[in-house]
């Protein structure tokens, strides 16, 4: 009986089944690359590292440690690694760069890319440089060019792809220059007080346990040294922990898609079961039960759900092949693609499960015809409004929603957040659109025009489309739109930040004998001083008396133990700058002459190592210790380009320590900032200097990146919007080939008809997505109020933009839908079609 009953209305089926199909396309898709990606980070992790061991810190070993590092390994290579500007003599400009100075035979698996080939290991045996390519492009640069680096000056001798490791996201935020180790201390900026990376790369014979081995040194020697280890296994795990979590992020994209297909299932069932009332009646009265009547149509469902599922399957592992390309800007290495038969599986089982699912809502009315439906016109009133199988179906779809995302994310907490998010968004739409239907009919004048009332008519007459269409409608709208508003409020706060009178250049590494000099040259060039602080770099030597040793070896306390190895880099004021706000506690801007040292620590970090006021710290300030107290917890918003600090001391105690300075400034335009560069750096090439002109390329640059994929991503919400729109207006031709008929009948015209049908889908589609644009608008708020904390600035343009796209589209839908009635007699259609 399904079969039989399926024929004449396969095509119907298909249609709506065929809303999943994109969605299953999509996590089939991910699921592959998520396969593919795992076996390509144990195949390539050896390449990623470039070494069996890597040792790394961020200060020179002692000499015990040092003579230890020199007996590991049978080959061994070292680099040291730090922040620093370059000057490239030809074109006149600076930039601010990643300084990798290399010695030994490093990478000992994979390749330095470069080009030409040979320059990865020729720029080792003289003062070469390997430059990355994206500075080289910038600056116009060509190989035998000059590279100023400090007081030396290095001949480019390749251009370089990709450094071992490292993707072409980070190279766009910290470019790499390589240069040869032994001409590093020439350059004068190794110095007292230089932040500077030490990295020890190592390669061992086939027979060495390397994981046993750098577990052992970490307990001796690595932890207390304030070392770490990373092995080719860590990296694995690493490597495979981050991608892990993009992964579970696109999952979770694609799901949204599925949901929106999981929507159109439920609602085109529901109509098709509508129209089955009067057969599925005459089944009972020839003596089919109930439950037989049910599982003729879930049978149904579930093999075009099947079909469906399928399709979609080999669609996503099409689709894969798309994806190594667009995350490639992420991904530090190549991808392969193949045919991964567990995530078709998983796909084709989820989409069986999802169509059954979803259409059991309307599919457990069923149970509630009766013979005597032959008789009566309304299908409703045999219907008992409480059924308690349809809240267990509620409750099933709420839990696989719940389970669904919790596989993805790993935590019920993120899961719960993500399901409530959901069922409030399809809540608010779908409550949107029955407050919609109960004011049209209560604002439709008889005065009105006919056809202005027939249109407003057809959004809450019975067999309506309004609900199905604006939460599928609406939440592809609101999905595209927050993406939107987000970049642009990253974007604005940095534009903001580069405007008027704020800050837009910092300089750092300003030693104390430097500071007159530098301020002399911000004065030549008319610039303003808005900040000018001093740096010191401490360590924590104990806090209430507990040291790192002292804590237990749980991973609840890696951040406390962390904590111990970090080098804090922290001030001394006696006042509040405008982006803090005391959150508890007193603040004091004076040391007392005796006694603990008054301290204020920011919030953040306060919680991260659970402080509270009037705590014990003990600081290690170059050898010297000093003793401490928390005497207020402060706000800090990060966000703003100031010289924001964890920890701030009060006057009186640090003025002696060594110290380095920062200096803030506001530069008028590129070519101020270009020339006031280069007389800074030529002068004292051991400063860095931060352009936030710059910055706010490179940020524009990634987040381009990151909007790209999530576009591409959410391309899928879209489209599976669009395939749910198609199917709601298109099985709404069926319900409204009657009353079109009626008209043509009564005379009314082929115009009248269409304009009745343009009103309706207009009304549809501008309500819809601007029901959409709304919840954008106020996702975009609290996220930037909660979350990114910057005021709600945004441009309503691009909004504007999608709002006359998807009226467009749906009105373009819904007359394309209309044309078999307006092309042919009212006879034959009432033949053809009832």
């Amino acid at each position: 009986m399904a079969w039989r009953d399926s024929r004449r209305n396969r095509s119907r089926l298909l249609l709506f089944i065929s809303s999943i199909t994109l969605g299953i396309a999509a996590l089939v898709a991910i699921y592959s690359f998520g396969y593919n990606l795992r076996a390509d980070i144990d195949k390539q992790a050896a390449t990623l590292l470039g070494a069996d061991l890597v040792i790394s810190g961020n200060k020179a070993p002692e000499k015990g440690i040092q003579k230890l590092l020199d007996t590991l390994g049978s080959e061994r290579s070292q680099e040291r690694n730090f922040a620093s500007m370059v000057y490239f003599v030809k074109s006149n400009a600076t930039r601010l760069v990643q300084i990798r100075a290399l010695q030994g035979d490093f990478p000992f698996y994979g390749t330095i890319d470069a080009t030409p080939e040979s320059a990865s290991k020729e720029f080792r045996t003289g003062r070469y440089a390997l430059v990355d390519a994206s500075l080289m492009e910038q600056y116009k640069a060509s190989l035998n060019d000059s590279l100023k680096i400090g007081k030396t000056a290095f001949a480019i001798k390749g251009v370089l792809k990709q450094a071992p490791g490292q993707s072409g996201l980070a190279a766009g935020v910290a470019p790499v220059v390589y240069i040869p180790l032994q001409y590093l201390d020439e350059t004068g900026l190794v110095d007292k007080g230089s932040r500077i990376g030490y990295s020890f790369y190592y390669k061992f014979n086939d027979t060495t346990n390397v994981d046993a081995l750098a577990e052992k040194l970490d307990k001796q020697k690595l932890d207390k040294a304030n070392l770490r280890y990373e092995t080719i296994q860590t990296r694995k795990e690493n490597t495979g922990r981050v991608f892990s979590d993009l992964n579970k992020f696109l999952s979770l994209v694609g799901f949204i898609a599925l949901l929106l297909g999981c929507i159109g299932v439920a609602s085109a069932t529901q109509i098709y079961i509508r129209e089955k009332v009067a057969s599925i009646a005459v089944l009972r009265c020839l003596g089919v039960k109930a439950s037989e009547a049910f599982l003729i149509f879930l049978i149904q469902i579930a093999c075009l759900g099947l079909i469906g599922s399928i399709i979609g399957a080999a669609l996503g592992t099409l689709v894969q092949h798309l994806l190594p390309m667009v995350l490639k800007d992420f991904i530090p290495f190549d991808i392969s693609v193949s045919v991964s038969w567990p995530a078709l599986t998983q796909g084709v089982v989820l989409g069986v499960i999802i169509s059954i699912l979803f259409a059991l809502l309307p599919l457990v009315s069923i149970r509630k015809i009766s013979p005597l439906n032959t008789l009566r016109s309304a299908f409703e009133s045999s219907v008992s409004k409480i059924d308690p199988l349809r809240w267990v179906v509620y409750i099933l779809v709420l839990a696989f929603v719940a389970v669904f995302s919790y596989l993805q994310l790993g935590n019920w907490q993120g899961s719960a957040a993500f399901t409530v998010a959901v069922v409030v968004s399809f809540l608010i739409l779908a409550l949107m659109a029955v407050l919609l239907m109960r004011v049209i009919r209560l604002i439709v004048k008889a005065s009105w025009s006919y056809l202005v009332r027939q249109g407003f008519a057809n959004l809450y007459r019975p067999n309506n489309q309004t609900v199905i269409l604006m939460v599928s409608i609406g939440l592809s709208t609101a999905f595209i739109c927050l993406l939107i508003f987000v970049q642009s409020l990253l974007i604005k706060q940095v534009t903001l930040s580069a405007s008027g009178n704020q800050p837009n250049m910092v300089l750092f590494d300003i030693q104390t004998p430097q500071e007159k000099g530098v301020l002399d040259i911000t004065k030549k060039y008319k610039l303003p001083v808005i900040q000018q602080v001093p740096i010191v770099t401490i360590r924590i030597d104990n806090i209430n008396g507990k040291t790192a040793g002292s804590l237990p070896k749980d991973s609840t306390y890696d951040d406390k133990r962390r904590a111990f190895g970090y080098e804090y880099r922290v001030t001394y004021r006696n006042q509040l700058i405008s982006s803090e706000k005391i959150a508890s506690g007193k603040w004091t801007g004076e040391a007392p002459e005796k006694g603990d040292i008054p301290v204020s620590v920011d919030e953040r970090m306060a919680n991260r190592l659970d402080l509270k006021l009037n705590d014990k710290i003990t600081f290690n300030v170059q050898g010297s210790l000093v003793n401490t107290y928390v005497a207020n917890l402060r706000k800090v918003n990060w966000n703003k380009v100031q010289t924001n600090f964890q920890v701030v001391f009060p006057t009186g105690v640090l003025e002696q320590a060594p110290q380095f300075h920062v200096l803030l400034t506001h530069v008028p335009s590129a070519q101020v900032s270009a020339k006031y560069q280069g007389a800074v750096v030529k002068e004292y090439p051991n400063i860095s200097i931060v352009d936030l002109g710059l910055v706010l390329t490179v940020l524009d640059e990634i987040l381009d990146k990151i909007g790209y994929v999530i576009r591409f991503m959410s391309g899928f919400s879209i489209a599976t919007g669009v395939i749910v729109l198609i199917a709601s207006v298109r099985i709404s031709k069926y319900q409204r080939i009657k009353e079109s008929v009626l008209l043509r009948t009564l005379g009314g015209s082929r115009t009248q008809i269409l304009w009745i049908s343009a009103l309706e889908y207009f009304f549809l589609g501008a309500l819809s997505a601007l029901t959409g644009i709304l919840l954008a608008i106020a996702g975009g708020w609290l996220l930037a109020k909660y979350t990114f904390e910057v005021p709600f600035n945004i441009s309503l343009m691009p909004a504007a933009i999608l709002l006359a796209l998807t009226i467009g589209l749906t009105i373009v839908i819904g007359l394309l839908n209309s044309r078999g009635v307006l092309n042919r007699p009212p006879l034959e259609i009432l033949r053809s079609e009832t």
